[in-house]
């Protein structure tokens, strides 16, 4: 009997497995969250929190979809272990890192160095590696504190930008897989300073995604404008959703035309010492918008509109590869690793003067285009049936 009592006994011991459960109640959650530039060489953290009663529409709540469904909170400290539990110290719930979508480091915080950030939030077990990244111009905790029209926050709109790939995406384990890479160098795209985008207007009317910064090692050195944070998408192989508009020689009109499937490969080649690329595009899409007078039923006309895509991909690319090469001598469309593939011994003998060799490489580009369709009609849209040009 007793023995049966002990094993009913212990066996009530083992289902009651939430004896050590945290609410969400007691949890401050983090959604997005951002590292400035601070004073005496320390550095301010500024956390969007997520308002679990303003969903309910209650008091303090939204009442029906208005207000703020995040709070600010921020601290100072050396660093973020220092500056969050800092913030713990004057936060009444548990600071949970676990939802975190969005990390924004400061155009000044960026310039000094991402290593010991980047260091806490691969270490610490909450932050998600699947985040994204962002430098913002100005100081990040601006950019936290925009109400975004559209999403429920800053974090949720920044994470849209990130998913639709209208520029770069990172990650961050993107952004840890990059500085391990045989060039040593990341990307990570600038974001418009926040100061600029405070009222619904501003957001209306100015472009959110700025640019692309360039890091050598850890610490920013420059960056690209968004047309060449193009090119730099097409080398690294990272095209998705973007329109191409073209406008063709001597002809009046704008065509678009969306890319539905895109490869880029590198193939590196060496020979007496020489150096040189050739990057292979090979793309297929759809015409969506026709703003000339001309029939791209016709297999010349068509023809017309693929070589000005060939020409404008190749013009991003070359852009890129100027302000890369020539500017920042530094290596983000992975050339290092292509070369390390092919010729590992040579690569071995040539690693540590690779900042050396990579502006003296020759890139050559082979572009091949086919517009699949021209759309859901043939002749132009509007224009009269005379004024269509067939030839």
């Amino acid at each position: 009997m007793k023995v049966k009592s002990l094993w009913i006994s212990i066996c009530c011991l083992l289902v009651a497995g939430c004896w050590d459960r945290t609410e969400v109640n007691d949890l401050a959650i983090i959604t997005a969250a951002s590292v400035d530039k601070a004073k005496n060489q320390e550095i301010t953290l500024s956390v969007q929190i997520f308002l679990p009663r303003a969903l309910g529409g209650g008091a303090g709540g939204t009442g029906g979809g208005q207000g703020k469904l995040t709070t600010m909170r921020n601290s100072i400290g050396p660093n973020i272990a220092d500056a969050i539990s800092k913030l713990q110290a004057k936060t009444p719930r548990q600071i949970f890192w676990g939802h975190c979508k969005v990390y924004i480091f400061g155009e000044e915080v960026a310039k000094q160095g991402l290593a010991d950030h980047i260091d806490f939030l691969v270490r610490h077990p909450e932050p998600r590696n699947r985040a994204y990244l962002y430098i913002s111009k100005g100081e990040g905790l601006d950019t936290l504190d925009i109400t975004p029209t559209l999403e429920r926050s800053t974090a949720e709109s920044l994470r849209e930008y990130a998913d639709l790939h209208i520029g770069m995406a990172v990650t961050l384990v993107d952004f840890r897989n990059m500085l391990r890479g045989e060039s040593e160098a990341a990307a990570i795209p600038i974001i418009e300073n926040g100061k600029k985008l405070q009222k619904p207007e501003d957001i209306q009317v100015k472009a959110v995604m700025a640019g692309t910064a360039i890091l050598k090692r850890d610490k920013m050195i420059g960056s690209l404008t968004l047309q060449e944070t193009r090119g730099l998408i097409w080398l690294r192989d990272e095209m998705n959703k973007a329109a191409i508009s073209v406008q063709l020689k001597g002809i009046e009109g704008i065509v678009s035309v969306n890319p539905i499937r895109t490869k880029t490969k590198l193939t590196p080649h060496l020979e007496n010492g020489k150096w040189s690329m050739l990057v292979h595009v090979d793309t297929e899409g759809d015409v969506v918008e026709n703003g000339t007078r001309l029939n791209l039923m016709k297999p010349e006309l068509l023809a017309l509109v693929q070589n000005a895509v060939r020409a404008d991909i190749a013009e991003r690319m070359r852009m890129a590869l100027k302000v890369l090469q020539q500017e920042l001598q530094t290596d983000v469309v992975n050339f290092a690793a292509a070369f390390h593939r092919e010729y590992p011994k040579e690569w071995e003998q040539a690693k540590g003067q690779w900042e050396k060799i990579f502006p003296q490489i020759e890139v050559h580009t082979q572009i091949n285009v086919n517009i699949r369709s021209p759309g859901m009609i043939s002749a132009p849209a509007g224009v009269p049936q005379e004024e269509i040009k067939n030839d």
